[in-house]
């Protein structure tokens, strides 16, 4: 157990590196944040009272969401075929598998920090529960991460890999990004935190189905 959390740790520790010394990936990602906001308030200025906390709360997910796609889909297209048979002969497929989830979780919880703070800093903060909002971030970074980091690996094996991530994806994205908006929006009425109870389990469910299905299936897709 020792060792195979020495490895994952490993394999992180790589995905950090590679990222740093490509920082014009994660620059990217951080420019479609800030631009992304900016039209936003480019475009709701004039006439702010069109900004409901609706708008905003739907305005601020469809933002991540494509934030999280434009992060996660590279996980596993850019992997040469030479450096997967290397970590093929070195690590288990459910390492690296969890280690790219738990990279990509990381990355998306840093997204998301940091969209949600630029976001309310220059268009307000409507969100009268800060804490279940932001659990509500926590929640999405690990589903979305979860999500496309198994569609990732199974349209890296595909001829086109993105037209194939944009199929698979949206019917696992679908239901989570719903239960998400309800959190959120109870989260922007202040409503009693009990009331989402049940999205919130209904969340926490996809997420352990997904990282139970990644931690079963992928071992077959590696090998092949």
């Amino acid at each position: 157990m020792t060792e195979s959390v020495r490895q994952m740790g490993a394999l992180m520790r790589k995905e950090f590196l590679l990222e740093w010394r490509q920082r014009y990936a994660l620059n990217g990602m951080l420019l479609y944040i800030v631009g992304a906001v900016f039209v936003c308030y480019l475009s709701f200025n004039a006439r702010r009272g069109q900004l409901t906390p609706i708008v905003w709360n739907t305005l601020f997910w469809i933002i991540l969401l494509f934030t999280a796609i434009n992060a996660i889909a590279k996980s596993f297209v850019q992997e040469r075929a030479g450096r997967q048979l290397y970590y093929y002969m070195l690590a288990s497929p459910q390492q690296i598998i969890l280690s790219k989830i738990f990279y990509n979780t990381a990355l998306m919880l840093v997204l998301a920090l940091l969209g949600f703070g630029t976001y309310a800093f220059v268009l307000g903060n409507p969100v009268q529960d800060v804490l279940l909002y932001l659990l509500t971030l926590v929640l999405g970074a690990v589903g979305f991460a979860a999500s496309l980091t198994l569609v990732s690996g199974i349209a890296s094996k595909a001829e086109n890999p993105a037209t194939l991530m944009a199929v698979l994806s949206f019917p696992i994205i679908l239901p989570l990004l719903l239960m998400l908006l309800k959190i959120s929006k109870n989260a922007l009425d202040g409503l009693d935190r009990s009331v989402s109870w049940s999205e919130i389990g209904t969340v926490l469910a996809i997420d352990a189905i997904v990282l139970t299905l990644s931690w079963l299936l992928f071992p077959f897709l590696w090998r092949s």
